[in-house]
Formats: structure tokens, C-alpha cells, sequence
């Protein structure tokens, strides 16, 4: 596992980057969308919801961005990884840095990504409640989820 252990903050100038970092793993992980509904979230993801939050992320050895992660008021609101680098303990670290120094302790996930539940599970967090629709309105159900207590207590421990 090569760790990335320097976290970044990107700069707008990175955002056509994350944007293809969102696409590819969406593309790669969320086979329930169509994709003329990708296109449009990619477009959005570009236009606003990038500057809605606060970004980190992790950087190859050649200062290329691998992953990425967007916080706002407590919550993930992304957390995506370039799908060739998948499985290196990016998205763990992204997530624990957003705990540990921005302050999250919530997220939702689409019901139908089962590898992104199972993964917020292992990190520790629970399911607290399901919405039928998706934020746009459209009908992919999501799971709102929070840090376990136990696990919140553990870190700042």
C-alpha cells in the first residue's frame, strides 16, 4: 500500500481535475446511473458544488491529484478516489482527516453503492435514516449515516 501522507488543499485551477476524478469514479462505482444524469452532475459538481465546500486532497508522487474530499457545516459531502488508485488507503485517509481536522461527523451515501456503504461502516459509521430520493430529487435512495459515537470518543482520544 503506497501511502499518500501529505494532505493538500486544491486550488480552483484543480477543479477540471476533480470534476474527472468525480467522473471516472462515479462511472467506475455507481453503475445505477444513467449516464446522461452523470453528465449533468459532473457539470454541476464543476460549476457549484466544488465551491460549496472545503477541499483536501492527496497527491502522487508527481503532485498529480489521486483522491479527493469536500466538507460542509460537519458532513462529507464527497469523497471520491481516481479508481486507478483505489484499494491504497487514500479514501481512509481523506476521511480521517476530515474527521480528525474538519470536523465531520456526518454523510450520505446512494443505497446502491454497496462498496461506499460497506467501507463508511468499517470506518465507523452507523445508518441513521434513508431518503427515497437522491438531492436533486431523482429516485436513488440515500442513507444518511454519522460517526459512531464509541468511534468519535476513540479518536479524540
Amino acid at each position: 500500500m503506497r501511502q499518500h501522507s501529505v494532505i493538500h488543499t486544491p486550488q480552483s485551477s484543480d477543479y477540471a481535475r476533480l470534476a474527472q476524478i468525480w467522473e471516472d469514479s462515479v462511472r467506475a462505482t455507481h453503475d445505477f446511473l444513467p449516464g446522461s444524469y452523470i453528465d449533468l452532475l459532473k457539470n454541476l459538481v464543476l460549476t457549484r458544488y466544488l465551491d460549496a465546500v472545503m477541499l483536501v486532497c492527496t497527491k502522487d508522487s508527481r503532485q498529480h491529484i489521486t483522491g479527493f474530499a469536500g466538507v460542509a457545516a460537519g458532513k462529507v459531502e464527497m469523497l471520491f478516489i481516481d479508481p486507478q488508485h483505489r484499494g491504497q488507503g487514500l479514501g481512509r485517509q481523506l476521511l480521517g482527516y476530515a474527521i480528525d481536522h474538519m470536523n465531520a461527523d456526518e454523510l450520505d451515501v446512494n443505497e446502491q453503492n454497496p462498496q461506499a456503504l460497506g467501507f463508511y461502516l468499517k470506518q465507523g459509521f452507523e445508518v441513521i435514516g434513508r431518503t427515497e430520493h437522491d438531492g436533486l430529487g431523482q429516485p436513488y435512495p440515500l442513507l444518511h449515516m454519522r460517526l459512531r459515537q464509541a468511534q468519535q470518543q476513540s479518536r479524540q482520544g
